[in-house]
């Protein structure tokens, strides 16, 4: 039996165990249980054996060994491409979709978690080696927790808070607080969204955030996960009763008005609270240096 045998096996294990822990199926209900599990477990186990490879082919300088990592890549990043595709195709028989913004973020996330079960079955061949086994396990416990908390980002009630507010007509003007909605002329359907909708209005915390929300495929984001979350009172072919998501220009507050099937306001709040910070929707304006030029001055 070869030297580096078990260490290879120590650190495979430690790898998958580290992609099937970060591979969940929440409220979103993706990956579809069972056959998107089976798939992104395979996967990891796949990554976890290049990374558990490396180690021994770095150690016997068999550096040619090692190129198998930027083969791994380029597969991975076509896992990016089968993600985005599935998602795209099925996106537009949502009631709400989710929106372009909000699968590229899922099908990044799932090409980078590969990625961390690389460096999980890295560092735990490496501590089998030249350690001892309670090290090893140590390091690969200790790596499997970084993982985990590398791939949970910021979320809304990190950024913004959340205020439940009364919807009201001015006419045929829906609000939220003081923030149009839209217009609704018919008395059946006004009466029908006082009834089954409510609304929320998300006060940014400070100047970064205000442009982080105004991105539209952020807001189009949380209007999906809450109509999943606590359903939706619409159907297709009733544009009325499309939840919507708007803007105060003046202070940049987000007036979102939704119709929820369970109207549970503490549980609407903690869902949008709960929904991911979009990576390409994050901006920082105060953070640039003609920013901080033009405040000098």
């Amino acid at each position: 039996m070869n030297e580096y045998t078990y260490a290879i096996l120590f650190g495979v294990i430690v790898g998958t165990l580290a992609r099937i822990l970060m591979l969940k199926t929440d409220y979103r209900q993706y990956p579809t249980y069972l056959h998107g599990k089976i798939i992104h477990a395979s996967l990891g186990f796949i990554a976890a054996s290049l990374g558990a490879i490396a180690v021994p082919a770095l150690i016997e300088k068999e550096y040619t060994a090692v190129t198998l990592l930027t083969v791994a890549a380029t597969q991975f990043r076509d896992v990016r491409n089968m993600e985005r595709n599935t998602l795209a195709e099925i996106d537009p028989l949502e009631l709400v979709p989710r929106g372009r913004a909000y699968i590229e973020g899922i099908a990044i996330s799932f090409e980078s978690r590969n990625y961390l079960c690389i460096f999980s079955a890295f560092i735990s061949t490496i501590l089998f080696i030249y350690f001892d086994l309670s090290i090893a396990l140590a390091g690969g416990i200790g790596s499997i927790l970084l993982s985990l908390r590398l791939m949970s980002g910021s979320t809304i009630k990190d950024i913004a808070d959340i205020e439940y507010t009364p919807l009201k007509f001015d006419g045929a003007g829906l609000y939220v607080d003081n923030i149009y909605i839209m217009n609704i002329g018919i008395k059946e359907r006004q009466e029908e969204i006082l009834k089954y909708g409510a609304g929320f209005i998300i006060h940014p915390k400070n100047r970064n955030v205000v442009q982080t929300l105004a991105n539209l495929g952020q807001r189009q984001a949380m209007l999906h996960d809450v109509s999943v979350s606590l359903g939706i009172f619409r159907d297709s072919g009733t544009p009325a009763l499309t939840p919507l998501i708007k803007r105060d220009l003046d202070d940049g507050r987000i007036g979102m008005f939704i119709l929820p099937q369970n109207r549970d306001i503490d549980l609407a709040i903690k869902i949008i609270g709960a929904v991911p910070v979009l990576e390409s929707a994050i901006r920082m304006p105060t953070e640039s240096k003609s920013y901080h030029e033009t405040r000098d001055e």
